[in-house]
């Protein structure tokens, strides 16, 4: 891979429609009534649910829409459809009519067991309408949208069921949720997880409660709650719900105080510049720890060496080798390391594992090698940062990780704009929320822009911009955003030559340690060192610096 950029820089076989007809009715079947009984149907609620979606790979956008300012997105990948649910209550030997609009190549909606349509529109909401009739003792229905294997994301908005409403059919409540507890908090926010609960029907949503209060509802078994004030003690209980509308017992109560404010968030500081192996005359990093006092370096980079197999480089294993040797050296001299998965080329675990719990998987078997404290994914170029389904892989598995190994911290780390995130940042961004995927750090590389001179300045309005996104979509205080953010920057010549110099870099971490950022980091310690007129190279900084300057200076960011 060119390591110097680290910039952002089965077609179908099946596509006819099901045109199947539910249970035959004896008697003549009884006409629909004008009303929608769908819950959320336009996802104007900024969640799911009660529409629970297949590899969590859905979520609400408020991009691309066809009513309101909410729709659905569904991320089908090679090896999922991306297909979103929700069952509701029905009369039997009843009309009813299902329409919706949708955008994108090959979206469906139907019924399950039942009548379906389809249609391709890429770049306008289209809309689908389909009629099926319920069964002599049917009393649920699972309505569905779903798009189609390798034809990326699809969109969905103002789905309506119309026809009469259940009632009087299903009247037994779910069993009550179990095992609920907290597995993470900030200032402002504590994530819950809990074990199924089962039902003769089918579980639809789970309501989160804050003592009385119905605060939350999702679809799945796990969620953040935001908005809470900090250093408060809080209790929560969870019920299932069906599509009747019945309620389980609660579960058991969890109580949880938010971490005081100020610092906010996570408490997770890190300084962690990027320290190279397989490339740019990499340094003895004891030397570089006795001469700057850094204790943290981000290790590059973990890629694919076949099969969803870590290895550093593609190539390297992971124990036994170079990398192995630093790693020792750093722990030796009281320091760690984070290793980083991805980077702008080279072969990805996250673009080539099969599946989320295949890229779990490989992560595992790093943090098992190492009894690693945090983990970072630098997701970029186009098969990872800019393929939505891939976004999805990569948060999924780390929240499996995540929910694996108590305490580890997860990282994301990808490019931007000088004004904060780009569609793919923000699309990155809302797709953690919706999985509640529950990331400790979003980092920007605030570098390459294509551009522009004011390397702090861009650096800043950068990261305020990624502040104000998550600050909407988690509805964090501006403290809390502030501890989940982190900054990777370039020093000396960017790809694009851009001169960050030790002041800036300086500047950059004094706004960084008065706004309590998560983390600083830069490309790399290979290349901290003068080369003035050297350009852009592997083992240089291109400008005239001192020897380990910028990771001295790194090394006095505090957060």
């Amino acid at each position: 891979m060119t390591m110097l950029r680290r910039s952002r820089h089965r077609l179908l076989a099946l596509l006819g429609t099901a045109a199947l007809a539910l249970a035959g009715a004896v008697a003549l079947p009884g006409t629909a009534q004008a009303a929608n009984i769908l819950t959320n149907p336009g996802f104007e609620t900024g969640g799911l649910s009660p529409w629970s979606c297949s590899g969590n790979l859905g979520s609400i956008v408020s991009s691309p829409v066809h009513g309101g300012s909410k729709a659905l997105a569904g991320a089908a990948s090679s090896s999922d459809n991306a297909q979103c649910t929700q069952t509701v209550s029905v009369q039997p030997n009843t009309t009813y009519s299902l329409s919706g609009w949708v955008r994108g190549s090959y979206v469906y909606l139907g019924v399950d067991g039942g009548a379906s349509t389809w249609t391709t529109s890429p770049s306008a909401y289209s809309q689908l309408t389909v009629s099926f009739t319920t069964g002599a003792s049917q009393t649920s229905a699972k309505i569905y949208v779903h798009g189609w294997y390798a034809q990326g994301t699809y969109y969905a908005d103002d789905i309506s069921l119309d026809g009469p409403g259940g009632g009087g059919g299903d009247t037994q409540a779910p069993t009550a949720p179990t095992n609920l507890k907290s597995t993470g908090k900030t200032s402002s926010s504590v994530s819950l997880s809990w074990s199924a609960s089962s039902d003769n029907v089918g579980v639809t949503a789970y309501d989160i409660y804050s003592g009385s209060n119905n605060v939350l509802s999702v679809s799945g078994t796990s969620a953040t709650v935001s908005g809470l004030s900090s250093n408060t003690a809080y209790s929560f209980t969870v019920k299932a719900r069906d599509a009747a509308g019945n309620r389980s017992a609660a579960s058991n109560a969890v109580s949880v105080t938010t971490d005081a404010g100020g610092g906010g968030g996570t408490g997770f500081k890190q300084a962690a510049p990027y320290l190279y192996e397989g490339w740019g005359d990499p340094p003895n990093p004891t030397t570089v720890m006795s001469a700057t006092g850094i204790k943290w370096f981000t290790m590059a980079f973990v890629l694919d060496s076949g099969g969803c197999t870590p290895a550093w480089d593609g190539s390297r294993a992971l124990t036994g080798g170079v990398d192995q040797t630093a790693i020792n050296q750093i722990r030796s001299a009281g320091g760690d390391i984070v290793p980083s998965f991805g980077g702008w080329q080279g072969s990805k675990l996250g673009a080539n594992c099969s599946s989320a719990s295949a890229l779990a998987g490989a992560l595992q078997k790093v943090i098992d090698a190492y009894g690693l404290k945090a983990i970072d994914m630098d997701i970029e170029n186009t098969d990872e940062f800019e393929n939505e389904a891939v976004q999805a892989k990569i948060l999924t598995a780390l929240k499996t990780v995540k929910a694996n190994n108590p305490g580890l911290k997860t990282i994301v780390t990808f490019g931007t704009s000088t004004t904060g995130p780009t569609y793919y940042g923000n699309r990155l961004i809302e797709q953690a929320q919706s999985l509640n995927a529950n990331i400790d750090v979003f980092t920007i590389m605030p570098f390459d822009f294509g551009g522009g001179s004011d390397m702090y300045g861009n650096t800043v309005n950068a990261t305020e911009g990624l502040k104000t996104k998550l600050k909407s979509t988690f509805g964090w205080d501006d403290a809390t955003a502030y501890s989940h953010i982190g900054i990777s920057g370039m020093n000396g010549l960017s790809d694009q030559q851009e001169n960050t110099t030790p002041a800036i870099w300086t500047s950059i971490r004094d706004w960084a340690n008065s706004h309590h950022i998560a983390r600083l980091a830069y490309w790399s310690v290979n290349r901290d060192r003068s080369c003035p007129g050297g350009g852009v190279v592997s083992n240089c900084s291109g400008i005239s610096q001192s020897t380990w300057q910028f990771t001295s200076i790194t090394a006095g960011f505090t957060g």
